[in-house]
């Protein structure tokens, strides 16, 4: 869990919950031995400028790049992402995720809203009496994908307008939308599949 800044805590109880250790990565000395790592929600600008500060940059790309699990959660997508829209000039992006973003793309704190969300993708780690239902995305200043390169599976758009707010490419998983607000652990077991397949090959 990189917790430079952002929403981590409420990760840490569902990942404990569904039996998954979660560490707190505050220097990069910490990334070694993980399994996975959760970028979460925060203020992109922020998180950014201390990855650069605590020379994390360099480390979570080659991380990323040899195939490290990284799931970005809203400003963690745009920090994965390749390219941005309506960010500040200079913005520190990995630039390991080929997407498009655009920052706040639904307005401010005011406009934050939830929807239901229809994400098959979701079906293999569902219970019977899950499969089927649609997931509760949780949007606070939100960002949303414009464009996915090749190699991009598109895993949800919202229902009305069809932008994209989740997606995959490999290990490397992308949500505009906060999973950890809810009570539906079915994305983070998600995340958890994509490491635990990794760790097995």
């Amino acid at each position: 869990m990189l917790a430079l800044q952002g929403a981590f805590i409420e990760h840490e109880a569902i990942l404990a919950g569904l039996g998954a250790e979660a560490v707190e990565v505050r220097l990069p000395e910490q990334l070694q031995g993980l399994q996975g790592l959760i970028i979460p929600g925060g203020e992109s600008t922020t998180i950014g400028k201390l990855a650069v500060s605590y020379n994390f940059v360099a480390e979570l790309r080659r991380l990323a790049l040899e195939g490290l699990p990284m799931w970005g959660i809203c400003a963690g997508m745009i920090v994965l992402a390749k390219r941005l829209v309506g960010g500040i000039p200079q913005q520190p992006l990995l630039e390991v995720m080929d997407i498009l973003v655009r920052r706040n793309a639904f307005g401010r704190q005011v406009d934050s809203f939830e929807v239901e969300l229809d994400m098959p993708a979701l079906g293999a780690v569902s219970t019977p009496e899950e499969k089927g239902k649609a997931f509760p995305g949780v949007f606070i200043r939100a960002p949303y994908i414009e464009v996915v390169g090749k190699g991009v599976e598109v895993l949800a758009r919202l229902p009305e307008g069809g932008a994209i707010v989740a997606a995959r490419q490999g290990s490397l998983l992308a949500s505009a939308f906060h999973p950890e607000l809810t009570a539906d652990t079915r994305f983070h077991r998600y995340f958890l599949s994509i490491v635990a397949k990794r760790g097995s090959s």
